[in-house]
């Protein structure tokens, strides 16, 4: 169930189902890189204003599914305009900012973005722009990203299928509006 905070600044309300904490794992794979499979933890938060803050962790996993070291981190800010036009301001651990533009489709939860403009430090490695498609599917959150450099073509290099987290807070608030509830449970579901 998408909710929509009392708080969310109007403009937001299409990005709304982006909101909390997903986690969950993928895959990633380009040539000249280690292919694995990792863990990812995103936060989508607001505080009235109109953006979107966008923070993300990814590490590497073994085969057992433990974290062995860091892939990638990256934060922005997420903006949608009254044409359903988003954008999105990046920075990646690797020393990369990116301006990013794109579309929230139509009668479904799906963003189709692509880099405009792509800044690096010395120290980054090569990278010339990338493609994501953002999706809410079945309350999950899922995704792909392409990227390119000047001797890779863009291609997918990576994926992940993603997970509403729960806090304690968040139960406990939705315990309260559960109200009473009989002693046996059991009439709860009649």
């Amino acid at each position: 169930m998408i909710e929509i905070p009392s708080d969310l600044h109007p403009d937001l309300v299409p990005l709304a189902f982006l909101l909390g904490n997903w986690a969950g794992a993928g895959v990633s794979d380009f040539p000249g890189a280690e292919k694995c499979n990792f863990g990812q933890e995103v936060t989508f938060s607001h505080d009235g204003r109109d953006f979107l803050e966008y923070v993300s962790h990814s590490w590497v996993l073994d085969a057992e599914g433990n974290q062995v070291k860091p892939l990638e981190s990256e934060s922005g800010y997420w903006r949608i305009d009254k044409d359903r036009k988003v954008e999105i301001v990046m920075v990646r651990d690797q020393g990369i900012v990116e301006v990013w533009y794109g579309d929230l489709a139509k009668q479904k939860p799906q963003i189709d973005v692509v880099t405009d403009a792509v800044a690096r430090t010395a120290a980054s490695g090569p990278y010339s722009g990338g493609k994501r498609l953002y999706g809410y599917v079945n309350s999950d959150l899922m995704w792909v990203g392409e990227k390119a450099t000047p001797d890779v073509e863009l291609r997918p290099y990576m994926s992940a299928h993603l997970k509403k987290v729960v806090t304690p807070e968040e139960v406990a608030e939705m315990a309260k509006s559960l109200g009473d509830m009989p002693d046996d449970g059991i009439a709860f579901f009649k």
